[in-house]
């Protein structure tokens, strides 16, 4: 893993203090028809987002507008039911509802968790649900609790399969997360596209060309245009290793749960269809916890004391760079962006939001 870069910004923002920002999108929700616990539950779920990743991504708190679109207009059920449909020691299938995806997945892993704590391993597999948000979000839960996490979802067909040029398959991002004893937890969090059509609009928000390998024009051909490639779909990492990969995931989901697949997540917006699976693995059953986290510490070590490429000043390990937004973030603000911002305004007269937000004063970096 390389230290990421990121373009010039362009795009005006504003640090917001996180607890400020945390209270006000948690009333949000709750004035949208969530419980408290299931509002807290989304709201936190976005902050970790917000600290953890680029905003070009659109997993963080911009999701409260679109969020009060879908509820609005009947799309998502904010006071869904959430069943076990079938269960056994180590194994769960639970329909959402057309429920908060974010909401049902925390609630999966939970079950995923208590199963592992029994059993050494839990897996619980959700079907009729929605967006569920950043997949690190889910897996990250299962450390908190001594497990391994293993989160992943099937989405829109997005993806166009290996020589084809319409999409099949969604981003199907995946997550898995391990302690360790550097101080931060290695996470894998990767959508199985190269990129998405957040970062794909970040980029033409910005007025930026984009790497040829993200997404295709609608008549097959690769391009550097933002615009043109929000028309067409998008491109596996890895070539048809990673198409084989969502393909895959589609089986382990929808296609498993008895949910939607391939064509059917998102073609109807009263009913998503999505899919997911959660897996916790109890450290405790293999060894001592402490133990595992000086061995992955030890790995840790082994990887950033490679030989440097030409052009590269440091060596990373999953989840580092994350680590260290989340405390940069943490102390100094959460950058938001101010368009994002000014719908916070809207949004406060629209739902009679009382929290306050606290801003810092304006974010003047160059990499989030």
């Amino acid at each position: 893993m390389t230290t990421e870069t990121t373009p010039a910004r362009a795009t005006a923002m504003t640090n917001v203090e996180k607890e400020s920002l945390r209270a006000f999108v948690t009333e949000g929700f709750e004035k949208l028809g969530l419980t408290a616990e299931d509002a807290a539950i989304f709201a936190g779920a976005l902050i970790f987002s917000e600290l953890r990743f680029h905003p070009g991504q659109g997993q963080g708190v911009m999701r409260l507008r679109r969020y009060a679109e879908r509820i609005g207009n009947g799309e998502v059920d904010p006071r869904a039911d959430w069943t076990v449909v079938k269960e056994a020691p180590s194994l769960a299938l639970v329909d959402a509802h057309n429920g908060i995806g974010t909401v049902a997945a925390a609630k999966a892993m939970r079950l995923a968790v208590s199963k592992a704590k029994k059993n050494g391993i839990g897996t619980v597999v959700v079907r009729n649900s929605t967006h569920y948000g950043s997949s690190a979000v889910h897996a990250c839960q299962a450390l908190e609790q001594g497990c391994i996490g293993i989160a992943f979802t099937n989405a829109g067909p997005e993806m166009a399969p290996w020589g084809g040029r319409e999409g099949v398959t969604g981003t199907n991002p995946w997550s898995i997360a391990a302690p360790s004893d550097k101080g931060f937890p290695t996470v894998l969090d990767i959508a199985l596209t190269t990129a998405g059509k957040g970062m794909m609009n970040w980029y033409l928000k910005e007025g930026k060309k984009m790497p040829r390998d993200w997404a295709l024009t609608p008549d097959g051909e690769e391009t550097d245009d933002p615009a043109a490639a929000m028309k067409g779909p998008l491109l596996a990492i890895g070539g048809h290793k990673g198409y084989g990969l969502a393909f895959m995931t589609e089986a382990l989901t929808g296609v498993l749960s008895g949910g939607g697949f391939g064509l059917v997540p998102y073609a109807d917006p009263a009913k998503m269809d999505v899919s997911h699976m959660f897996t916790a693995i109890d450290i405790a059953w293999f060894m001592d916890p402490a133990d595992y986290a000086a061995r992955m510490g030890e790995f840790v070590d082994m990887a950033k004391s490679r030989a440097l490429r030409p052009g590269f000043s440091e060596i990373m390990v999953p989840g580092e760079q994350e680590a260290r937004r989340e405390a940069a973030k943490s102390e100094n603000g959460v950058p938001v962006a101010d368009s994002v911002l000014e719908d916070f305004a809207r949004l406060r007269t629209e739902l009679g939001i009382g929290a306050e937000l606290t801003t810092l004063g304006p974010y003047r970096g160059d990499i989030l």
